[in-house]
């Protein structure tokens, strides 16, 4: 049996005809979100997305959350091997901020906005915590069944100093009002309110969520998979022109001066200062040994 550290983070399910369940598979760290988690959910996509037995994709987590968000232990590599990257943003190792932007441009932005423009449905089942980063995962999806007990914070603006994930997509999940409330607060959204905000489809009882999930995909399916390509890259164009990827153009950019700014306040990315005091000395104590074996 594989170590548990050597264990695949990411499950590829075949459960009826026509639909591919990908099933995040982390749950002792709450599916947080990590470099492996990252490469290992895109091949899972790209091996969907290129079955042409499969019509509909569901995206599902293990454990009582579907994501805790990016993984901050710093206990896996910073970045992937050249031959898993996928978009050009290629200067992993650059010097000063080169390196920090192409690895949060490709692992956070580039590759999630490629998941969000799969060519298949995806249908997310959420249920617990949903927090910054798992937003993203959740995000990416076309339609979302949420658990009763699913709740989602964007923790990143109040506790991070960093102006919400990098998949900016707040505004057109929940309206702009709604979506500075969230930011501003750093507060808990339950399942009913997000389902009335229209960032969640449906609300069913936690012991019904794969369920229905699989019996949403299934009724999709039967739908000819060539028009669920056209209906999905229509509705995804609509929204662009509505000026979605250029507002989240803008909005990496700030989030990259917020990293700027806690780098040049507090020597970290994120303001370390509003962490829990363990999660904070992890952090310095992981940083120090990051920088003791890159020779300083």
């Amino acid at each position: 049996m594989a170590a548990k550290a050597d264990r695949p983070q990411v499950r590829y399910e075949s459960p009826a005809p026509k639909v591919a369940r990908i099933v995040l598979d982390r749950p002792e760290k709450r599916n947080a979100q990590g470099t492996l988690m990252t490469y290992q959910l895109d091949a899972a996509m790209q091996r969907a997305c290129r079955d042409d037995a499969v019509s509909v994709i569901i995206l599902a987590a293990e454990g009582d959350h579907f994501s805790a968000g990016h993984d901050l232990s710093m206990s896996e590599p910073p970045a992937a091997g050249p031959e898993q990257r996928v978009t050009l943003w290629d200067q992993y190792e650059g010097p000063g901020w080169e390196g920090f932007y192409a690895r949060e441009r490709e692992v956070y932005l580039e590759i999630t906005e490629r998941w969000r423009n799969a060519p298949k449905p995806v249908v997310a089942a959420v249920q617990g915590s949903v927090v910054s980063g798992g937003l993203m995962l959740m995000w990416m999806a076309d339609i979302i069944v949420a658990a009763e007990d699913a709740r989602f914070r964007d923790n990143t603006g109040s506790d991070m100093g960093v102006p919400g994930v990098e998949f900016f997509n707040h505004p057109f999940e929940l309206g702009v009002r709604r979506a500075k409330q969230f930011l501003f607060t750093g507060g808990w959204l339950s399942a009913h309110a997000a389902a009335a905000a229209g960032m969640v489809n449906e609300v069913v009882p936690r012991d019904r969520l794969q369920d229905r999930a699989l019996a949403l995909a299934e009724e999709i399916a039967r739908t000819d998979r060539f028009t669920l390509k056209l209906i999905k890259d229509s509705l995804n164009a609509a929204q662009d022109a509505m000026g979605r990827r250029q507002a989240m153009q803008g909005a990496f950019a700030n989030h990259q001066i917020g990293h700027l700014q806690n780098m040049l306040l507090h020597g970290f990315p994120i303001d370390i200062t509003r962490l829990p005091e363990s999660v904070r000395r992890h952090l310095e104590a992981a940083l120090a040994a990051r920088k003791a074996g890159d020779g300083g």
